[in-house]
């Protein structure tokens, strides 16, 4: 009852704030994986041409989203306070009598459970929604593909406008677009927002070429971001400000500014000359064989994947994990380094059928510990993995090539490095 009463509050004054500053647009992006990394393209993008908010953290849920929008800080840490809620009140009241200090804010929109994205209809009317795609998420309470489709597609009924990633939405999920007021973007046609490589690309810098839009045309642009999956958010992002207006001039400028989220793809120095592709932040069966692919498409003379368990599947856990492991190809990597329970039940059988040689480990220390007996000269390093329980982050953190990197690691916090110490302890 508590929570629900703190939700219809800051609910109200949502409401309350866009009733006072009908000129801020927002853009709300949602979808089963890439949200963080497609919000902040997008505000990066944007802010060639306006004042942006973005929450750079990824507050997305029904407590933490309408301080987000308001430039509030959630209590982290004390949602049970009613005192620290009074707090947050008083601070988005300060911002709704304000003066507007943003031309745009951009937020995304998360859901564990079905009603989620719906119930956010209820107090926001985004101007531009953009879905990322629909994939396999927190399936041991969606049970189905199709419910995750509905879920992330409702969003259509209450925005404006939707841009939706035809590469990771299948067509067949169209009975659950509830708009006619939509477009695509994606790598290629028929996505009516799309980019086009030119020239030899160096998967390790991310990509050179075109981005095409019906409002520019071809304008020219570079996207330092690492995978084909990653150039999906540079797309959306150039897609929302030719939208918006901006000009062929100000997206090229954004999008070249566009940087990597930390554990999300992103290039870090490993000991010994190594390189290493941080993914640590989450991950689910899309997500992972996307990270694979961008891994065979590098050269390098030794190639080494460390692959989590991937929580919160439930009853598609096993056919998932085996589709991860019989993605692995012993042509490509050297080693499959698995961490966790699931991985190694099910990710592993599936790996070794495929011919690889395979290394299982309970937790990220024992994981780096192998790995670190066996870098060479050269050698790249995929690190892909879920959060609870399986933190890849730390194997990483053993073969950096120096601790001053560790700050880009995801979960450093005292918060996160407590309770990893005490799961460590209980596996011992």
């Amino acid at each position: 009852m508590f929570q629900i009463i703190i939700r219809n509050k800051l609910e109200k004054l949502v409401r309350q704030y866009f009733q006072k500053h009908p000129e801020v647009k927002l853009v709300a992006v949602v979808g089963a994986v890439g949200k963080t990394t497609t919000k902040n393209a997008i505000a990066t993008v944007l802010s060639k041409k306006f004042r942006v908010r973005m929450e750079n953290g990824n507050h997305n849920t029904q407590l933490s989203v309408p301080p987000a929008l308001l430039g509030v800080k959630y209590p982290e840490g004390h949602v049970h306070s009613p005192l620290a809620w009074l707090r947050v009140f008083g601070a988005m009241k300060k911002r709704i009598k304000a003066e507007s200090d943003v031309d745009v804010i951009v937020q995304e929109l998360g859901t564990d459970h079905n009603g989620e994205i719906p119930h956010f209809g209820k107090y926001l009317r985004p101007d531009i929604a953009v879905v990322t795609s629909v994939a396999p998420e927190h399936m041991e309470y969606f049970k189905t593909i199709e419910a995750v489709a509905k879920e992330e597609l409702s969003v259509t009924s209450y925005s404006a406008t939707t841009l939706i990633n035809r590469d990771d939405t299948d067509e067949q999920f169209a009975e659950f677009i509830l708009s006619d007021k939509i477009n695509t973007y994606g790598i290629h046609e028929p996505a009516e927002y799309r980019f086009e490589t030119v020239g030899e690309q160096d998967v390790l810098k991310g990509f050179s070429g075109q981005f095409i839009s019906p409002e520019l045309g071809d304008v020219p642009a570079v996207v330092s971001l690492i995978g084909q999956h990653n150039l999906k958010a540079g797309i959306a992002a150039g897609a929302v400000g030719a939208k918006l207006g901006m000009s062929a001039a100000e997206i090229s400028d954004g999008m070249d500014e566009i940087h990597t989220v930390p554990g999300r793809m992103n290039v870090l120095r490993g000991r010994a000359g190594t390189t290493i592709i941080d993914d640590t932040y989450n991950s689910g069966p899309s997500a992972a064989i996307a990270a694979l692919k961008t891994l065979y498409q590098i050269k390098a003379p030794l190639k080494f994947a460390i692959l989590g368990s991937m929580n919160e599947l439930g009853e598609t856990s096993e056919s998932a994990h085996a589709a991860v492991g019989d993605y692995c190809n012993p042509e490509e990597i050297e080693y499959v380094i698995t961490i966790g329970e699931e991985a190694e039940k099910y990710l592993v059988p599936a790996a070794k059928t495929k011919g690889n040689r395979v290394a299982s480990f309970r937790s990220p220390i024992g994981a780096g510990a192998f790995l670190n007996k066996r870098l060479q000269k050269g050698a790249v390093i995929l690190a892909k993995g879920s959060q609870n329980g399986v933190f890849a982050e730390e194997a990483i953190k053993m073969l950096l090539h120096s601790t001053v990197e560790e700050d880009q690691l995801v979960r450093q916090t005292p918060y996160w490095l407590n309770l990893k110490a005490k799961l460590y302890d209980n596996q011992k």
